[in-house]
């Protein structure tokens, strides 16, 4: 004997769609509660379900069916993209279920990713050992450049895809370079605490003149790594009327419109990095280099922190081997208590924390595009899968 009469299951077919877009109504509002209120709670994370197929009935039976095999999608460090000001309304409509957690640590993630076919991450670790751990896993989503974080090779002999986001920065880190230098030449800094400790109200004159001002036009910045951070750094320095010198590979001789590294060195005024961090590049600038820049040369890091040897960089701003510098990175990120960077004293050098990508604007282009890749996977559209499983040297933030 069936459960419901024919009158009834008319009934549930009329109202179930009401009921749905009712549910999924609510859902929606809760999930972005909890996507604002994640980064205000350090414990909190939000598993709610959007009921994408909860109208699906059966002809043959004439029975409601509950489609239970709904894609699980997990956010292993969301705190690390926002604070509860991101709008997460493009993540939801990709996928649903989400999990989305603040922050999570190494002993925390088999768990969080037993049941999960899709991960997101920023810089927690997925490797051989951890991704055995997902056993339904079909996609892994970095909310970054940089995927040196995932063992590309583990996921590939599972036929586990792997994408990134590019390009979601370039503006928020391009302005931060610049930010940095002009703080370096314009000595905010020092004009900041004159100011606060009393300086200009005791000047004889009207304009206190007590650390030197330098202008950006007429200087020469050098350029290495010349990707799209790269080239809009170098837009932007034209337009402050700087001349430009790009710099080609390490020993290797230049090619049409490079300039050799060495000679960037010698000759530069200003050098921002902007290149990966490989094998190649580890301790990139080192004594040796810093020793071939002119002494009033800067230097500017919004790369990686393993790119710069740290105790020569320390040794040349303490020496006057060079005139300065200013970076976003550090080797080993949050730094440990007492590294002698942080404590260096002179305000010739400039340490930002990890925040020249973190614009909102940025933040907000990173959620929407993973959203975008998420969405272009599951409809088996074209998506920003890293393709080199092997071999991967792109390690841009």
């Amino acid at each position: 004997m069936p459960l419901l009469s024919n009158k009834e299951l008319l009934f549930l077919r009329r109202i179930a769609p009401l009921i749905v877009g009712s549910l999924n109504k609510t859902i929606r509002f809760l999930s972005r509660a909890a996507c604002f209120m994640s980064g205000n709670n350090r414990e909190t994370s939000s598993q709610l379900t959007t009921f994408h197929d909860f109208n699906t009935f059966h002809e043959n039976s004439k029975h409601f069916q509950l489609i239970e095999d709904i894609m699980r999608a997990v956010f292993l460090d969301f705190g690390s993209v926002t604070r509860g000001d991101m709008d997460c309304t493009a993540l939801e409509e990709a996928i649903s279920p989400w999990q989305f957690f603040d922050d999570t640590t190494p002993e925390q993630v088999p768990e969080r990713i037993k049941d999960a076919e899709i991960i997101v991450i920023n810089k927690a670790l997925l490797d051989r050992a951890t991704l055995a751990y997902a056993h339904r896993l079909k996609l892994i989503c970095i909310a970054a450049t940089g995927y040196n974080n995932v063992d590309l090779v583990a996921a590939a002999e599972r036929n586990i895809p792997v994408c990134n986001v590019r390009g979601y920065a370039t503006p928020s880190v391009a302005q931060h370079v610049f930010m940095l230098m002009l703080n370096l030449t314009c000595r905010f800094v020092e004009y900041r605490q004159l100011v606060k400790q009393g300086g200009w109200q005791k000047s004889v004159h009207f304009c206190p003149l007590d650390f030197g001002i330098e202008e950006l036009s007429g200087k020469t910045l050098g350029i290495i790594g010349y990707g799209e951070l790269g080239q809009a750094v170098a837009h932007i320095a034209r337009a402050f009327g700087m001349r430009l010198l790009i710099a080609d590979h390490k020993d290797k001789p230049p090619r049409p419109g490079r300039t050799a590294f060495d000679q960037v060195l010698s000759q530069a005024d200003f050098i921002t990095l902007h290149c990966p961090l490989s094998e190649e590049t580890h301790n990139l600038i080192s004594q040796r280099e810093f020793a071939l820049m002119k002494p009033s040369a800067y230097l500017i890091n919004t790369a990686r922190g393993g790119l710069v040897n740290e105790d020569d960089l320390l040794h040349s701003l303490s020496s006057g081997r060079i005139a300065g510098a200013a970076t976003d990175v550090l080797q080993k990120e949050p730094p440990v208590e007492g590294n002698p960077l942080l404590n260096y004293p002179r305000s010739n050098l400039i340490i930002t924390p990890h925040t020249a990508w973190a614009s909102r604007d940025s933040r907000q282009r990173l959620l929407d595009l993973i959203a975008e890749n998420i969405r272009h996977f599951l409809q088996n559209k074209p998506f920003n899968q890293i393709m080199d499983a092997i071999n991967p040297h792109d390690a841009a933030n």
